[in-house]
């Protein structure tokens, strides 16, 4: 809302001040929008056809998701119990801090990373601790761990980062978890992990994992790899009691009984989608290599996003990108994150870069 007037009844300050959360802009018919990580290619027939099958509308679905909770418990050895279903990643990662912050406690986690954090930190009565990235852009987990207080209660590692690209090793995040309190919850945020191709990153599915560290949380998205951005269904797979405890502050009945059944149709063809993220991977590297050619400096990413780091000159160079047709997205004083679109976008998108880099010298 643009409305400064003040409000009817009485807010919490901090969320009277807390700017709503700022979609990805939304692009014209003839321009490339690469500004929120969306999946470009088509949904497949088979998940078309699943949600026109799902045409009750008219009775609430299964609140607990069974199926696909059922589903997603085979694939990581563990019991229905132990995943938890809900509106997107975000959404869960919002049910956790609710479940165990209070007023002064802690959330510790990188900076810069998704910009949801700080809010949901906030909205849940939580003091944010902000710990800022290392110089090639990716999570500083010492500093990270020498952050942890008596009153830290979560930590969060997105791996890839969003939006800088980089990734966490196994054995960094082993160390990591070595040096905090088994008794914080760490949230695993792997959003987009489909798109890893190191060998070495952590892992969230590595048989063995969660069961050695039950106060780690791992969370995964349909959004991405998968193209179900638009029905909102996310996951999480951890320690039964502590998913009791974020069902307890959910919010009931959000997850469709369309969002379920497109996400199993998914898993169905996940072979062929995986293709489809293969392509978006080859993708990546081609346009972190001509973005390199140009002079720009981009740090090395795993995700289906590339990061430019503009510094002051972000919104100018955004505006060029803009102007020249790809909406992409600016983080203001740090950088813009473009997301790996269509193929033709590529030269687009890299001329563009190149017709801005000179804004970098005279910002």
């Amino acid at each position: 809302m643009t409305d400064t007037a003040p409000a009817p009844v009485r807010i919490r300050p901090e969320i009277a001040s807390l700017p709503p959360y700022k979609q990805g802009k939304q692009a014209g018919a003839d321009a490339f929008k690469l500004s929120s990580n969306e999946n470009p290619f088509d949904p497949l027939p088979s998940v078309v056809e699943a949600l026109q099958r799902e045409i009750t509308i008219n009775r609430y679905p299964d609140a607990t998701a069974a199926r696909l909770r059922e589903r997603i418990a085979e694939r990581f050895d563990t019991t229905p119990d132990g995943v938890h279903i809900a509106s997107g990643s975000v959404a869960i990662i919002a049910q956790l801090l609710l479940a165990v912050t209070a007023p002064g406690d802690e959330v510790v986690y990188a900076w810069r990373s998704f910009e949801a954090y700080p809010g949901l930190a906030l909205v849940a009565g939580a003091r944010s601790v902000q710990v800022p990235l290392t110089a090639d852009f990716r999570h500083d987990l010492p500093a990270m761990a020498a952050a942890v207080t008596d009153r830290t209660r979560a930590i969060i590692l997105c791996t890839p980062n969003n939006p800088t690209g980089g990734v966490l090793t196994r054995a960094e995040v082993e160390e990591f978890l070595a040096a905090v309190p088994s008794d914080v919850l760490v949230i695993l945020d792997e959003a987009y992990a489909e798109f890893v191709t190191v060998p070495d990153a952590v892992d969230g599915r590595a048989p063995g994992f969660l069961a050695a560290h039950p106060n780690v949380v791992m969370l995964r998205t349909f959004s991405k790899a998968y193209g179900l951005a638009g029905l909102r269904v996310g996951y999480a797979v951890g320690h039964p009691r502590i998913l009791d405890a974020a069902r307890s502050t959910a919010i009931p009945l959000s997850v469709t009984a369309q969002a379920e059944s497109a996400a199993l149709a998914s898993l169905d063809a996940e072979d062929e989608l995986l293709e489809r993220v293969g392509h978006l991977v080859e993708r990546r590297g081609r346009l972190v290599a001509a973005l390199r050619e140009t002079g720009w400096t981009i740090p090395d990413t795993e995700a289906n996003f590339v990061w430019l780091p503009a510094g002051e000159a972000t919104l100018a160079v955004a505006q060029v990108f803009e102007d020249g047709g790809v909406v992409v997205r600016p983080f203001a004083g740090d950088g813009i994150r473009i997301s790996v679109g269509e193929d033709e976008s590529l030269d687009v998108v890299t001329a563009l870069a190149a017709r801005a880099l000179p804004l970098l010298t005279s910002a």
